[in-house]
C-alpha cells in the first residue's frame, strides 16, 4: 500500500532527497559553545546518562586504581625529597624527617602511615601481579575478590604496625 514515504522516495530525484547541512552562524555558534552539555539535553527533554555514577566498581578494579594511585604518591614523595634536598643543601631531608618524627603523636604517627601505606599497598600489590603473571589459573573473578581484600588488610595492618616502629 502506498504511503507518504513510497510516494517521496518514488517521487524525488537522490538529489532532492539529500537533507541540507545546518550550518550554524557565529552567533549562534558561540551561543551554542556557552551551554554545557547537562543544559543542552534538558533542552531536549532526553535524560543526560549517568555514566559511572551509578555503576559499582569491582573490588579489583578499585584495587587497581588504588595501586595507581599510591605509585603516584610515591613519586610525588621521592619527588619533594629530592626537592628538598636540592634546595636546602646535603641533609637537608634527614633533617625534615626528624623534624616531623620528633613532633611526636599525632602528626609523627600520621606521617609514618602517610609513607608506609602507599609503601606497603603497592609492593604487596605488585607482588599480587607478579604471582598472577606467573599463575593464570589464579585469575579467576573469586580469587580476584580474595587476593584483593587480602592486600587491602594486609596493607592496613602492616602500615599500622611501622607506625609503632
Amino acid at each position: 500500500p502506498p504511503n507518504a514515504i513510497t510516494d517521496y522516495l518514488n517521487s524525488a530525484t537522490p538529489t532532492q532527497r539529500r537533507r541540507d547541512m545546518t550550518i550554524l552562524s557565529k552567533e549562534s555558534a558561540a551561543e551554542f559553545r556557552k551551554e554545557n552539555y547537562s543544559a543542552r539535553m534538558a533542552a531536549t527533554g532526553r535524560p543526560v546518562s549517568p555514566h559511572v555514577t551509578i555503576y559499582s566498581f569491582p573490588v579489583g578494579a578499585l584495587s587497581s586504581i588504588t595501586n595507581r594511585v599510591t605509585g603516584v604518591m610515591l613519586s610525588f614523595g621521592a619527588a619533594g625529597l629530592g626537592a628538598v634536598e636540592l634546595v636546602g643543601g646535603s641533609g637537608a631531608g634527614v633533617d625534615l624527617m626528624s623534624a616531623i618524627g620528633g613532633s611526636g603523636g599525632v602528626m609523627a604517627a600520621g606521617a609514618k602511615f602517610a609513607v608506609a601505606f602507599p609503601f606497603v599497598y603497592h609492593y604487596m600489590g605488585g607482588a599480587r601481579h607478579l604471582i598472577w603473571d606467573t599463575k593464570p589459573e589464579m585469575l579467576t573473578n573469586v580469587d580476584v575478590e580474595k587476593a584483593t581484600y587480602a592486600l587491602v588488610g594486609g596493607s592496613l595492618l602492616l602500615s599500622t604496625a611501622a607506625v609503632f616502629i
